[in-house]
C-alpha cells in the first residue's frame, strides 16, 4: 500500500507541522489539488500511480495529494492544537455535557451512530449530525447550506440554543477564565487574544484534517486489478451508468456539494428554507460524499434509512414524486444482482482509520 498522506482519517499535528514547513517547496513528484476558491494548500509528495491506472473514468475519483487550506485561515500547528482542544471541551456548551465531538465522534464515521442529533438538554433534533470527514474539501455547510464556510460552520452549533446553547459572549468570558487557554490562543493568534473569529478558525483547522483512510477503492484505482471484488467493479459500472449515482455524487469524494430533493417522505423543507422561490430547492438536501460510508449508518438527512441496502432500493424505486423533487430521481429499474453490486461497491469506499488521542483539557 502506497504511504501517503491520507492514509488515516486524522493527520498528526506533528506531520501537519512538518508539511506545512515545506508547503512553499518544489517537492519531486508532488502532485496538486486545490479550487481555486479554496485558497493555497499544503503540497505533499505522493508515489507515481501504478501501472495499469489510466482510464479516464477512473482517474475522476483519484485521490487529491494535499488537504486545501484557505488563504483566509493557512495551517499552523499552533492553530492545529488549539482547535482539536476545543473540538472536544464539553466547556464549550452551556449545560458543560456537549462538544463538537458528542455529535461529530471519529468512532462512528465523524457523525453520531443517530438517527437524529440530540441537543442541549438532551433532546432530539430533527435532522441527523452530519459528518465532517473530508469537509476541508466542502464549499457550503450543513444539511441546508446556511454555513458558507467550515469557520462558520464551527461556531453555529455552539451558539444554537437547540444544539451546544453557549452564547458566544459567555464562552468568551469562559474560556478567558482558563490560564492555559489563553496561552493556546496567544500561540495560534499572537496578539489578538480570544475571539469569536479564532475560535471558529482553530475548530476548522482541526476539522480540515478529519481526513478518510486509504480504501480499498484507491488501490484499485492505482492499479490494483484484485483490490475490489468483481461484484463491486461491477458496481461501479453501474454506479456511473445504468444507477446514474455520478450525476450527484462526483469526484473523489463523491459530491457535488450542491442540494436535491431525492424524494424522502419528510416534511422538512431543507434548502427551501433559504430558496422558497426556487421549487426544485424546496425539500432539497445537501448531497452527503460517499467515503467511508459504510461507518456511518443510519442515512439521509432525516437517519430514516439503516442500511446501504435500504438507501439503494429507495434509489431505485425514485421516492416520492413532487414537483420540488429533482428531475435526476427517477425509477431505476436495478435488478437484485445489481443492487447488491452497487452495495459491494460502497463498502469499498471505507478505508483504513487511526484510534484519536483525545487532548488533555486545560484546567
Amino acid at each position: 500500500m502506497p504511504n501517503i498522506v491520507f492514509r488515516g482519517p486524522v493527520l498528526r499535528s506533528a506531520a501537519l507541522a512538518c508539511l506545512a514547513s515545506i508547503a512553499a517547496a518544489a517537492l519531486a513528484g508532488s502532485q496538486t489539488f486545490a479550487a481555486a476558491t479554496i485558497g493555497a494548500p499544503i503540497t505533499v509528495p505522493v508515489p507515481a500511480p501504478q501501472k495499469g491506472s489510466a482510464e479516464s473514468l477512473k482517474d475522476e475519483y483519484r485521490r487529491p495529494a494535499e488537504i486545501p487550506f484557505p488563504a483566509s485561515n493557512p495551517f499552523t500547528p499552533e492553530k492545529l492544537k488549539l482547535g482539536k482542544t476545543l473540538y472536544y471541551d464539553t466547556r464549550l456548551s452551556g449545560s458543560g455535557a456537549q462538544s463538537c465531538a458528542s455529535c461529530h465522534n471519529p468512532g462512528y464515521g465523524w457523525g453520531d451512530g443517530l438517527a437524529k442529533g440530540v441537543g442541549d438538554g438532551m433532546k432530539e433534533l430533527k435532522r441527523r449530525s452530519p459528518t465532517i470527514v473530508n469537509a476541508a474539501w466542502g464549499l457550503i455547510f450543513m444539511w441546508d447550506g446556511r454555513a458558507p464556510s467550515l469557520e462558520e460552520q464551527a461556531l453555529g452549533p455552539i451558539q444554537a440554543a437547540v444544539e451546544m446553547n453557549m452564547p458566544i459572549e459567555k464562552l468568551l468570558e469562559r474560556l478567558n477564565s482558563i490560564t492555559e487557554y489563553k496561552t493556546l490562543f496567544e500561540a495560534a493568534f499572537p496578539g489578538e487574544g480570544i475571539t469569536p473569529a479564532g475560535i471558529g478558525k482553530a475548530i476548522a483547522t482541526f476539522e480540515r484534517t478529519a481526513i478518510s483512510g486509504w480504501a480499498p477503492f484507491d488501490s484499485w484505482i492505482d492499479g490494483d486489478a484484485k483490490a475490489i471484488s468483481a461484484s463491486a467493479q461491477r458496481g461501479f459500472a453501474l454506479f456511473n451508468g445504468k444507477a446514474q449515482c455520478n450525476t450527484c455524487h462526483v469526484g473523489w469524494n463523491f459530491t457535488d456539494d450542491s442540494f436535491h430533493d431525492i424524494g424522502l417522505p419528510d416534511a422538512d423543507i431543507g434548502r427551501g428554507a433559504f430558496l422558497g422561490v426556487a421549487v426544485k430547492m424546496r425539500q432539497a438536501f445537501k448531497t452527503p460524499g460517499l467515503r467511508d460510508i459504510s461507518r456511518r449508518s443510519p442515512f439521509m438527512h432525516d437517519g430514516s434509512m439503516a442500511t446501504l441496502e435500504a438507501v439503494v432500493e429507495h434509489y431505485d424505486t425514485g421516492g416520492v414524486a413532487r414537483p420540488s423533487r429533482s428531475d435526476l430521481i427517477k425509477p431505476l429499474g436495478l435488478t437484485v444482482e445489481e443492487k447488491a453490486d452497487l452495495v459491494a461497491f460502497l463498502k469499498t469506499l471505507s478505508g483504513s482509520s487511526d484510534v484519536i488521542a483525545q487532548p488533555i483539557q486545560p484546567r
